[in-house]
């Protein structure tokens, strides 16, 4: 079955790299670049004749920078947005802006050999625009929390954190993580988290949500505790695994190959904590494209965790979720409204 055609267009000052991107995407078939331009002026201007499935955008510009230009598009005319720059390899804070300002993904390009990497690394830019164009920005950018009555207090737990919460996501998973995190009370459970992101870009990530949140979130270093009020996310680039280390959990960051082309892999942190926490434990699948995780939360779900998995109608991308859901992993699936509520009733 041919796909569905994308129509994509391209903001970027570097006309070399507008037409190498305009051949490689144009190359898969599916894909269709309506225009392209070298500022976001120029760009509004024609794109408002025209509007595209998808936009790629560039951060560093003349006249308007890019995430101005992001943030008209969202608050406008909400569209997938793309962002391949430099400005991602120089400032992992730029890339974390970005994300939260609604882009779907962010693929650094290198300063020098622009045309070549986009010919040798192109494949990744393709599969980012298909995704995007299967995205659901309209309804699952800046989902606000659902506020109800107060919950009751929750207890702290031991310095034992007898039980934990991890967490997988990808594509959106930004965004929804700080809704899910700054929702938190600082005595909620021990927190495990895999994100999909490059290397180097989860500690600014990191950095980012402690300062938006009560709890403490910080980039996971081999050993660490899983603590009460703590959250740890997986650095990019390297696997994380949950082990029991006597009354105490412990991540193990790690090297190794790639697991459903990821590392980290929400799959390697799901399986090691079914096999560490079981019922201790509760799992949550939040919005991804692709299948990681699934398995891993089926395993925690068969060992007794208990286990959900975010709603279509919430995920930026209902890929990981429904794999999950039709493995029959997820005891429940959840509104991304209701997911910090689970969490703090877990404890």
């Amino acid at each position: 079955m041919s796909r569905p055609r994308i129509s994509v267009f391209i903001v970027d000052d570097s006309a070399v790299v507008r037409q190498a991107l305009t051949a490689r995407l144009t190359s898969g078939g599916d894909i269709d670049v309506i225009g392209v331009a070298s500022d976001p002026i120029f760009a509004m201007d024609r794109m408002n004749k025209t509007w595209p499935d998808v936009v790629v955008l560039d951060l560093e510009m003349p006249r308007m920078d890019g995430i101005t230009f992001l943030k008209k598009i969202m608050a406008t005319h909400p569209t997938p947005v793309v962002i391949v720059s430099t400005m991602t390899t120089r400032g992992a804070e730029t890339t974390m802006e970005a994300l939260a300002a609604g882009a779907v993904s962010v693929i650094p390009k290198p300063t020098t050999g622009l045309k070549q990497f986009i010919q040798d690394e192109g494949g990744d830019i393709v599969t980012a625009v298909r995704t995007a164009a299967a995205s659901n920005v309209r309804r699952a950018v800046r989902q606000p929390v659902t506020v109800g009555a107060p919950s009751p207090p929750v207890s702290a737990l031991p310095t034992t954190t007898d039980r934990i919460v991890a967490i997988g996501t990808s594509t959106g998973g930004t965004q929804a993580l700080e809704v899910v995190l700054t929702a938190l009370r600082a005595d909620c459970p021990g927190i495990a988290i895999v994100q999909h992101m490059p290397e180097k870009f989860t500690a600014a990530f990191s950095s980012r949500l402690n300062n938006l949140c009560e709890i403490e979130v910080v980039e996971a270093a081999d050993g660490d505790r899983v603590l009460t009020g703590r959250a740890l996310v997986a650095p990019g680039g390297r696997h994380m695994e949950l082990r029991r280390d006597g009354a105490q959990y412990r991540v193990r960051v790690f090297d190794g190959p790639l697991v459903n082309r990821h590392r980290p892999s929400v799959d390697v942190l799901f399986r090691s904590v079914a096999k560490a926490a079981g019922r201790n434990a509760l799992g949550i699948i939040m919005t991804g494209m692709g299948d990681d995780g699934a398995r891993g939360l089926l395993d925690m779900r068969q060992a007794g965790a208990y286990t959900v998995a975010q709603d279509e109608a919430t995920s930026l991308v209902y890929g990981m979720p429904h794999e999950a859901v039709l493995l029959g992993a997820a005891d429940r699936e959840a509104p991304l409204s209701a997911i910090s509520e689970v969490i703090s009733k877990h404890g």
